[in-house]
């Protein structure tokens, strides 16, 4: 497993929060399409509030961090998300390469995470 998805799920274990960046207006979330996947969009996450925070900028200037919760994740987020095919963007960094799992695998992480609290 890289550094990047070390660092994340280390970080969301002892939070037990994720984030997410949201409009400010319309209440809709950051999707992008997939630097991995073809025909697949990434919702890109964070494991701070601070490093989303950081990507409030430019054509994401109008969206602001929020978090999710470990539980809010596995009770309502997964399902929504594995009907339209998205895939995780790990702590998304502007012009660096992204560690992206499948929706799949990053939640039974994320579940491993929660019996850990």
């Amino acid at each position: 497993m890289s550094d990047v998805k070390t660092e994340f799920f280390a970080e969301v274990q002892a939070t037990q929060m994720l984030w997410a960046l949201q409009d400010k207006e319309n209440e809709g979330w950051v999707v992008v399409d997939s630097a991995n996947f073809e025909d697949a969009e990434t919702m890109p996450l964070w494991s701070t509030e601070s490093l989303a925070l950081k990507s409030c900028t430019d054509d994401w200037a109008d969206y602001k961090p929020t978090q999710i919760s470990v539980a809010d994740w596995l009770e309502f987020w997964f399902e929504d998300l594995s009907e339209d095919n998205v895939i995780i963007g790990l702590d998304w960094q502007d012009e660096q390469e992204c560690a992206e799992l499948e929706l799949g695998d990053f939640t039974k992480q994320i579940a491993d995470i929660e019996k850990l609290k």
